[in-house]
Parts: structure tokens; C-alpha cells; sequence
């Protein structure tokens, strides 16, 4: 990965931004500026979660979908209905999600997330795994890798 080797500068001026709109920025540190969600989905390949998605969740987990898939604000999906395929036969799989380190330990800001996936993990009956990243704060901030490192380490 070539990423590591260039000055921090460098990093930050290959950052993602929306391709449409000059003013919006959507990183891992910023977003600013107007969001268009459906382009978003198109760009990072993803789909819309649709009224019988939530409703097949709701028959396999046998407990009503959690409130942030019926208000839309978990709204897309990459191969939800693989997973929920997975749960009908029987077999196991286990969720997956992180934590990009802001600060050493962890705040409110991490809380929508984890109530989510909270839930998903109790209807499902699944494992999960956290991951706390270290090499993301390294590749978008100004920080050495010892300083990043630092975060994700007790």
C-alpha cells in the first residue's frame, strides 16, 4: 500500500468528496455542504433498504425492525439479503462493525451506532466483532503511526 509512505499532506489532498456538487466534502473527518444520499449509494455501491427487506427482518427475527430501518435512517444495504438467506437455513455469521478513534476513550458519538448494531445482534442472535481501528486515524489526520497506534491500544 503506497498510502503510508507519503506525507500526511498528500494523504489528506486524495481525500473522497461527492462527485457532483464542488462545495460538498464526505470523509472520515468531514462532511459538509449538501448530501445527496442517492449518489452516495450509487458511489459506494450500495442499495436502498426496501419495505419488504424490513418487513422479512421482522419474520426471521420474530421482534419488530429496529426504529432507525423504519425511519430511514439506516437506509442502504450491501447484501442484506444474503444475510438474511444465511438466517433462514440455519447457519451462523456473525456482524461486524468499528470504531475510528477520536479520542482515547470512547463518547457519545458512538452510541448510534453500537444501539444499532446492539439490536441487530440480539434479533439475529449473532456474534459480533469490533474492531478499533488505528491505521484510518493515521491516514487522515497529522499524526505519526506511533501517535495512531496510541488510540486503538489500552
Amino acid at each position: 500500500m503506497s498510502a503510508p509512505s507519503l506525507p500526511n499532506s498528500s494523504r489528506k489532498a486524495r481525500a473522497g468528496t461527492t462527485r457532483e456538487k464542488p462545495d460538498t466534502v464526505l470523509n472520515p473527518i468531514e462532511v459538509s455542504g449538501e448530501i445527496d444520499y442517492t449518489q452516495l449509494i450509487e458511489q459506494f455501491g450500495t442499495e436502498h433498504i426496501s419495505a419488504a427487506q424490513i418487513a422479512r427482518i421482522e419474520k426471521i427475527t420474530g421482534k419488530p425492525a429496529h426504529p432507525f430501518l423504519t425511519r430511514g435512517i439506516v437506509f442502504s444495504h450491501r447484501d442484506l439479503d444474503q444475510i438474511l438467506d444465511a438466517k433462514e437455513r440455519g447457519e451462523t455469521f456473525f456482524l461486524y462493525t468499528g470504531r475510528r478513534p477520536s479520542s482515547g476513550p470512547m463518547h457519545m458519538g458512538h452510541l448510534i451506532p453500537f444501539m444499532f448494531t446492539q439490536c441487530l445482534q440480539e434479533a439475529f442472535g449473532c456474534n459480533l466483532v469490533v474492531q478499533i481501528t488505528d491505521d484510518e486515524k493515521y491516514l487522515w489526520n497529522d499524526l505519526t503511526i506511533l501517535h495512531s497506534h496510541s488510540y486503538g491500544t489500552p
